[in-house]
């Protein structure tokens, strides 16, 4: 393995660093008390246009999938640039690498048709359009997508499509198109070939954003996660991407390139609270000291330190793993990394809201807002169980198959 960066990817890195410190934090307070003051929050403000326009000028745009080019970026090009896009709430945005969309660009990329891709991706890249995606279900546990309850069944040149899904991310965007919805289309089909993921046009009739949910208080404007239910809603057979029962494919090939973009965002959220604990303890005192040098605080920094080193080394391991031999070939590391960043995220954040002491906890610093974010990622994209059940079954594959050599010779 090689974890030098190509000398292209440190000069993009540069300039995303730069445009993060010198245009996005120093609005991003004002930016949200101006949100937050609105009776709808769910708001595209002008000085955000702005500022996605400036990054489109200075060639920070579409990181991750240019328009025009048939192939993402390699996981290991863009994982710097998403860990400095963890920095702030706004800057995926800003740069138009913001989740759900780009997972649902790489979809459309890699399994939309050509009609597909003009009316749906295109849009995407030019930032005219957000989109969103519906996987999760409130009836059912869906840490298991085999359970799977909604339905998108195919009658003759239509799917109707009927369930309730929630935390569908980007459901309360002013700008939402249309949104991706996986059903169940073929009960008595395999375990995994059952389910199709279909196109959904905001304002089809039948499709209903029933209310946002919120992660702790916070509600993410203005994209949000949305409770959205679906009454034989009636698309076109046109709209289902991939064909029929490929859901579950699909879905693993969405997920293993969105978990390097996670868990790398969660690096680069746990490097600012990192920096401003760091900063806190050494310019407040208590007890006569600065913080810095109570209890056990010194050690806890180098401790953060050590296991933010850790956790890069360990996505970059995946990243070059799924660029290298496939995300197939890497669903172990890629589940190790999604227990362990998150977890490290909310670890550091946490400490970083005891040194803020009252602080940390309102609105006047982003560590609640980082804290709630990380917890919710522990859940996202699979709770910590599920990956920690397929990190074991790995391992012990590796002795099940040599215990049967074993007794065959």
């Amino acid at each position: 393995m090689d974890f030098n960066l190509s000398e292209k990817t440190k000069e993009k890195r540069k300039q995303v660093q730069t445009f993060i410190k010198d245009h996005i934090e120093p609005m991003e307070n004002d930016y949200y008390k101006e949100l937050h003051a609105l009776d709808n929050s769910y708001t595209n403000l002008p000085q955000l246009d702005e500022l996605k326009k400036k990054a489109e000028s200075e060639g920070l745009w579409n990181l991750f999938l240019k328009e025009g080019e048939k192939e993402v970026s390699k996981s290991t090009e863009y994982a710097p640039l998403a860990e400095c896009m963890g920095h702030s709430f706004l800057a995926p945005e800003v740069f138009n690498c913001n989740a759900p969309d780009t997972g649902n660009m790489e979809l459309l990329l890699k399994y939309g048709n050509d009609e597909q891709k003009e009316k749906w991706l295109t849009p995407l890249l030019r930032g005219k359009t957000r989109s969103a995606f519906g996987m999760t279900e409130p009836a059912v546990a869906s840490s298991d997508a085999t359970n799977m309850a909604a339905t998108a069944i195919l009658e003759g040149d239509e799917v109707v499509i009927n369930g309730t899904k929630w935390w569908t991310s980007g459901a309360g965007h002013p700008n939402l198109d249309f949104i991706i919805f996986m059903g169940l289309s073929l009960p008595e089909g395999p375990r995994h070939g059952r389910h199709s993921m279909v196109i959904v046009p905001k304002g089809t009739p039948g499709l209903k954003i029933e209310r946002m949910l919120s992660v702790f208080g916070y509600h993410d404007e203005p994209f949000g996660h949305g409770e959205v239910t679906f009454k034989d809603v009636r698309v076109p057979k046109s709209h289902i991407i991939g064909g029929i029962g490929r859901g579950f494919e699909m879905a693993q090939g969405r997920l293993g390139p969105g978990r390097i973009h996670h868990c790398m965002r969660l690096i680069g959220a746990s490097e600012r609270a990192l920096s401003l604990l760091c900063e806190r303890s050494l310019s407040k005192v208590a007890f006569g000291k600065p913080l810095s040098h109570l209890g056990g605080n010194r050690e806890r920094i180098a401790n953060a330190r050590i296991q933010i080193e850790q956790a890069r080394l360990l996505v970059y391991k995946a990243a070059w793993m799924i660029d290298t031999v496939g995300v197939k070939h890497a669903m172990s590391e890629v589940s190790q990394i999604k227990v362990v960043a998150p977890r490290l995220s909310q670890e550091i954040t946490d400490f970083a809201i005891q040194i803020h002491g009252g602080g940390g906890v309102c609105q006047d610093f982003p560590l609640a807002a980082m804290f709630a974010g990380a917890r919710a990622l522990r859940l996202a994209d699979g709770p910590d169980e599920v990956h920690l059940a397929l990190v074991a079954r790995a391992e012990l594959a590796k002795y099940q198959k040599e215990s049967r050599e074993q007794g065959n010779r």
